[in-house]
């Protein structure tokens, strides 16, 4: 871990002079540089004209609060990681920010210990925790989960080879986004990324798309076409919905990539091909070649790395983020519309069938039905409930209290455990309980808090 630890400029915000002198000397003696202030507006001027690389802010502060600062950091720099400090009397107010944004907080007195792994933690995920493996490309896969940093990792790695690329994942998960970002960091990005939806066209149609044809090679062939696989030639070529490609055509894609060139609809000769392919499907494929509707030796040869995405459930903390940057997508020239904290626990704990792409419509359903700055939690359950879904729970079958009241009970954990990183003694504080408690509560349910702590190549 010393081996890799990073040694940052911290920006240190505090109206409390004495508190300032203690943690800076603190954050200096680790090694790290601080520029510090004691009010919001001189921080915002810092943050423009010096590179700094984390935030430290007091909560409660005189002119613009701790979350009011927030909000303009995270509007004018997106990837910079702010760490709240509060009172414990502050804490739903914290939590509430971390929903709005901040990467994490801190409970006064401020451990030394805890204080020097928060900044350890912000930076290592600062800039990363927003973008592509490698930083490079404009595609920014917006996540700050434990899950999704794996598959970025994942994808790092084999955006420098040649291989086949497989993408599986429910409907909505950022299948083409992910192919974008390997596309976008691989030695093909100077080429084009062309994509297609193997399911939205009849089979003639997609073979044409794909393959090519010759003029006169069918009554619409008009004139000479490449095909995306000629068209994506140094690129990359995404076959979306792969899994709802006929049988057929199939057969065709498989000579294709085995040979490495193409042969257009109504052509006597074949034409080399120089593209990289990605798939993404949502069905699953084993099902499908053990029903007859999918080839096994395609799968191979599409398969060689796969990498699955989780469903947006699965990574609660990318929730806030992703709806912060759907408001930002849809404020046009205007100030980017904010939840409020109520509106924002809703988004936070729905389950998301329909995943990021129901969110990102949902975001874009509020922001039109919202006169002022502030989206309610009223418009997000009314919108809710015109997809067909009840405000009031969250499965549509009733089930007995104490199995509902477990189920609630161990989410609870979860997202404590989530929140504070695996971190016990701050999840008990914010639950109101004590360690053993807490630790008997978590046995109960079957819950390792050492799985939610960060991964020692994160840090």
């Amino acid at each position: 871990m010393s081996a890799d630890k990073r040694f940052g400029h911290i920006l240190l915000v505090d109206d409390d002079p004495s508190l300032r002198r203690l943690l800076t000397l603190r954050l200096e003696s680790a090694g790290h540089r601080v520029t510090d202030t004691d009010n919001a507006q001189d921080a915002l001027r810092i943050a423009k004209r010096e590179p700094i690389e984390c935030v430290i802010t007091d909560l409660r502060m005189a002119g613009i609060d701790g979350m009011g600062l927030l909000k303009r950091l995270h509007h004018e720099h997106i990837d910079l990681p702010v760490i709240l400090i509060t009172a414990h009397g502050t804490i739903p107010e914290a939590v509430a920010a971390t929903q709005a944004g901040a990467l994490d907080f801190l409970t006064k007195p401020i451990d030394k210990t805890e204080l020097l792994a928060r900044v350890d933690q912000a930076l290592a995920q600062g800039g990363a925790a927003l973008g592509t493996p490698t930083g490079a490309g404009q595609t920014r896969l917006i996540t700050r989960s434990p899950l999704m940093r794996e598959r970025l990792d994942e994808a790092r790695l084999v955006a420098a080879t040649h291989s086949s690329v497989l993408i599986t994942g429910e409907s909505g998960t950022g299948k083409e986004v992910m192919a974008r970002v390997i596309h976008e960091a691989s030695p093909r990005a100077d080429g084009p990324f062309v994509a297609i939806n193997c399911g939205a066209l009849p089979e003639t149609l997609l073979e044409s798309e794909l393959f090519g044809h010759e003029k006169g090679a069918f009554t619409d062939a008009k004139a000479d076409k490449p095909g995306l696989l000629r068209t994506a030639r140094g690129g990359t070529i995404l076959l979306d919905e792969i899994g709802d490609m006929p049988i057929t055509l199939q057969v065709k894609l498989l000579r294709v990539l085995q040979e490495r060139e193409v042969r257009p609809v109504g052509a006597s000769e074949s034409v080399a091909i120089d593209v990289r392919v990605i798939s993404a499907t949502h069905r699953n494929l084993d099902e499908a070649i053990a029903a007859g509707r999918f080839r096994q030796d395609l799968y191979y040869r599409l398969a060689v790395v796969t990498l699955s995405l989780p469903r947006l459930a699965e990574r609660p903390e990318d929730i806030a983020a992703l709806a912060r940057h759907f408001l930002e997508q849809n404020a046009g020239d205007a100030s980017p519309k904010v939840y409020a904290p109520t509106a924002m626990e809703r988004l936070v704990t729905y389950a998301w069938p329909g995943n990021i792409r129901q969110l990102s419509n949902l975001v874009e359903h509020n922001v039109a039905l919202t006169r002022g700055p502030v989206i309610s939690r009223q418009v997000v359950d009314k919108a809710l409930a015109q997809n067909g879904d009840d405000p009031t729970l969250s499965t549509t079958t009733i089930r007995p209290l104490a199995e509902a009241r477990d189920e609630f009970v161990r989410d609870y954990l979860v997202q404590l455990l989530r929140l504070t990183q695996g971190n016990v003694s701050r999840a008990a504080r914010m639950a109101e309980r004590n360690r053993t408690e807490f630790y008997k509560l978590l046995a109960k349910h079957g819950i390792d808090a050492a799985r939610y702590k960060p991964s020692a190549e994160s840090l």
